[in-house]
């Protein structure tokens, strides 16, 4: 746990709050510690700390975006891969506490239980420190560092370049799948729009949705927008 703080930047006061966020209910299960014994009460509170710091720093960062692009930006953001990504910069796994059928499943890797963690790590932070700005300044070093990179994923290119097509008449846009690549869990697929039938835009993405907006994307930078 020492080295977990040290990730973390914060030293606890009463450990027992770092030691309960850091134990699965499979581990509580087994030792009989009842339902208060697991961190699934700080996951809970943990995911509204998180909320609501992540959706503060978007509506004060982006004054100008709509409610819409902010949804889905927090979404981004505080998904499971995104807290995953989290949990596995700070090596929260190795400090967890499971339940010998969790622990020979592979438990410390499963992405919704160190996701999980994260969420219980944050709040036990909130706990102890008796605020909000300590959860505030770790969610903003391991998470909204990457806020410009989410902006660009869930950014609505298709609705923008539909947008600008449309200000002349006549004018018809369509999305056509170039190839796709890559096993059932991995895969990826490169998608092409074309204006009037001639291509205007290539992109690539993990599904068919993101190509598009990549490829959607592509074509507004080719017409100048």
């Amino acid at each position: 746990m020492r080295t977990l703080e040290e990730r973390l930047g914060y030293h606890f006061r009463d450990r027992r709050l770092l030691e309960n966020a850091l134990t699965h209910s499979s581990y509580a299960n087994e030792h009989h510690l009842g339902a208060v014994g697991s961190n699934e009460r700080l996951e809970f509170l943990g995911d509204s700390v998180l909320g609501m710091v992540v959706a503060d720093d978007l509506f004060h960062r982006y004054a100008r975006l709509p409610e819409g692009e902010l949804t889905r930006m927090r979404a981004q953001l505080v998904c499971e891969t995104s807290l995953a990504r989290v949990a596995r910069e700070l090596e929260l796994g190795s400090a967890l506490r499971l339940g010998k059928g969790e622990e020979s499943c592979g438990g410390r890797e499963r992405p919704s239980i160190i996701a999980d963690a994260v969420e219980a790590v944050l709040a036990a932070v909130y706990l102890d420190s008796g605020s909000i700005r300590e959860p505030r300044r770790i969610i903003r070093h391991f998470l909204l560092e990457h806020v410009d990179e989410v902006r660009e994923l869930v950014r609505d290119h298709k609705t923008r370049l539909q947008e600008l097509v449309q200000r002349r008449s006549g004018q018809v846009l369509s999305y056509h799948m170039v190839s796709q690549s890559g096993p059932d869990h991995n895969k990826s697929f490169e998608m092409e729009v074309r204006l009037n039938g001639v291509a205007i835009g290539s992109g690539s993405g993990r599904s068919k949705k993101e190509a598009e907006q990549m490829a959607a994307r592509a074509a507004i930078a080719k017409l100048g927008e």
